[in-house]
């Protein structure tokens, strides 16, 4: 497809269609990877995903919309797929998959994600490591621009078989993929709310790679690398010292969503969160009583979100903005959603709400913010210019 000018604009015209009848934002290329694996073309393809990219970009900023990438992260795969420079010109996030750096497909045990170089390490070159520090070196050396860098984290972790029990640190002899979880059902690979449920009910050996600044655990010949919300903060101080332009997590339904390891729900997200400065659970709501007689709207300061409830019992949560320490931007559910599904805000030209169903009755409103100079069009479902958008607020 992308070696072929008619192919491409299909998958454009096709891509496009799809975007904006369901009101996304935009459009993620995840091509693993041009010039590598089963490429139909070789070297060739490097500079024919440059022109997709180019295309795409034309034909997007017609609407406003995000382009973004997800890349091969380490030096070596990295040289061979993709001209940097070319790519950041035409992308607006460049997600740097930093994970599955290591795995069970290796003959020797390794982190999934080391942030530097660490044990078993000693006689490796720099520029031969498979290390967070190194990619993302790599790429901005190479031209990447670090606001348009993503730094990705893996919210999962990789499981070997060791040949030899006893013989258990990192570059152990490993024989294969080890156990697998509940839920992902893979063996090699395990999600961190599978694993940290395995550490509460079982008895492991916790270690920690000083060095890399990355957890690992070993029972019998069960040898698990893994992260954890000190090694993934230590990953976002990196990526902030390096100017990057945000972080990217695969995958969230890997986190501990449901509590069961009993540190708070999505206790790797509120992790990654509190690193970037940004406070989840603080905010000021507004709490709406209705009444037969009545209405009195009343705005306090909590630490946890406070239900908003009519007579009829029905409960519905409060809208968390995209800046929830700002006083006065919440709006009552009640008041924007009417079905599921995105709607305007009726105060703001340049933002808009995707209402979704309460489990517990009623609906949830969750606030966004078109791209600089774009508001929202209801018309088309999806941030446009101001003159195709023609919103008027009172």
């Amino acid at each position: 497809m992308a070696a072929s000018p008619t192919l491409r604009q299909n998958f454009i015209r096709s891509a496009l269609k799809m975007i904006l009848d369901h009101g996304f934002d935009g459009f993620n290329v995840d091509w693993e990877y041009p010039n590598r694996r089963d490429t139909v073309h070789g070297q060739d393809d490097v500079q024919n995903f440059v022109q997709l990219l180019k295309e795409l970009r034309q034909e997007f900023d017609k609407y406003g919309l995000e382009l973004s990438a997800a890349v091969g992260a380490v030096p070596d795969a990295a040289l061979l797929s993709y001209d940097i420079p070319g790519i950041s010109k035409y992308l607006d996030h460049i997600g740097l998959m930093t994970y599955d750096m290591y795995g069970p497909w290796d003959p020797v045990t390794g982190h999934n994600s080391p942030l530097h170089k660490g044990e078993g390490d000693d006689n490796v070159p720099k520029e031969q490591l498979n290390t967070v520090d190194v990619a993302v070196e790599y790429w901005l050396r190479n031209g990447c621009p670090p606001e348009k860098l993503l730094l990705g984290l893996p919210l999962y972790g990789h499981t070997f078989l060791l040949t030899n029990g006893s013989v258990n640190g990192v570059r152990a002899p490993s024989s294969g993929a080890g156990l697998a979880g509940p839920y992902t059902a893979t063996n090699g690979i395990i999600g961190y709310n599978e694993f940290c449920a395995k550490l509460q009910s079982q008895s492991w050996n916790l270690r920690y790679d000083s060095l890399a600044k990355v957890p690992y655990a070993v029972q019998g010949k069960n040898w698990v690398s893994y992260d954890d919300p000190k090694s993934l903060t230590a990953k976002v101080e990196y990526g902030l010292q390096q100017s990057v332009g945000g972080i990217m997590v695969w995958s969230i339904e890997t986190d501990d969503f449901h509590n069961v390891c009993g540190a708070g729900k999505f206790p790797l997200l509120h992790s990654i969160n509190q690193a970037l400065g940004t406070q989840l659970d603080s905010t000021t709501v507004t709490t709406t009583t209705i009444s037969s007689s009545a209405q009195t709207t009343t705005t306090t300061s909590s630490t946890k979100p406070t239900n908003i409830t009519t007579t009829s019992g029905t409960t519905v949560a409060p809208t968390f903005t995209t800046a929830p320490n700002t006083v006065g931007t919440t709006v009552s559910a009640l008041t924007v959603c009417k079905s599921v599904g995105l709607t305007a805000d009726p105060k703001d030209c340049t933002s808009f709400y995707s209402c979704t169903l309460d489990p517990r009755g009623g609906y949830i409103a969750y606030k966004f913010k078109c791209p600089s100079n774009l508001h929202w069009d209801q018309k088309n479902l999806s941030c446009n210019y101001p003159s195709v958008a023609q919103c008027s607020v009172k």
